[in-house]
C-alpha cells in the first residue's frame, strides 16, 4: 500500500490585466502579460537582487565609507561618486523589477511596485544629494 503525500495546487498568477490602471501600467512598463510561475519566479528573484543593491549602496554609502575607509585610512571623499554609480545601477534593477512582476502578471505585482517606487524615490534624492555635494 502506498501513501501519497498530498500537495497544494500551486498558486495561481493573477489574470492578464484586462484594462483600467493594469492595462495603463502594462502600456507605460512597455510589457505584455505572459503569465505563469516560471515568470513568477524569475520576477521574485529579481526584486531579491534589486533590494540588496539598493541596501548595499546604503552600507557603503552610511557605514563602510564615512566610518570604516577613514579610520583605516582608505577611500576618502569617494563616497558620493560610488553613491551616484551604485544608485544608478540600484535603480535600473528596480525598474527591471517592476517590469518583470508585470510581465508575469504577478498577484503582488502593484504592493512590488510601490515598494521598488519608494526605492527609487530614495535612490533618486540621495543620488541629487551626492551630485550636490560632488559640486559644492
Amino acid at each position: 500500500m502506498t501513501t501519497s503525500v498530498p500537495t497544494s495546487p500551486p498558486s495561481a498568477p493573477a489574470p492578464a490585466p484586462a484594462g483600467g490602471a493594469d492595462a495603463f501600467m502594462c502600456r507605460l512598463l512597455r510589457v505584455e502579460p505572459r503569465p505563469g510561475r516560471r515568470s513568477e519566479d524569475a520576477a521574485q528573484r529579481l526584486f531579491s537582487r534589486s533590494v540588496a543593491i539598493s541596501g548595499l549602496r546604503c552600507l557603503l554609502t552610511y557605514v563602510v565609507l564615512p566610518v570604516v575607509a577613514p579610520a583605516l585610512g582608505l577611500a576618502t571623499g569617494v563616497g558620493p561618486a560610488l553613491g551616484i554609480a551604485i544608485g544608478a545601477v540600484a535603480i535600473v534593477f528596480n525598474v527591471l523589477t517592476i517590469r518583470r512582476f508585470w510581465a508575469a502578471s504577478h498577484r503582488w505585482r502593484w504592493a512590488i511596485t510601490g515598494v521598488s517606487g519608494s526605492i527609487i524615490a530614495s535612490l533618486v534624492v540621495l543620488m541629487v544629494l551626492d551630485v550636490a555635494a560632488l559640486t559644492g
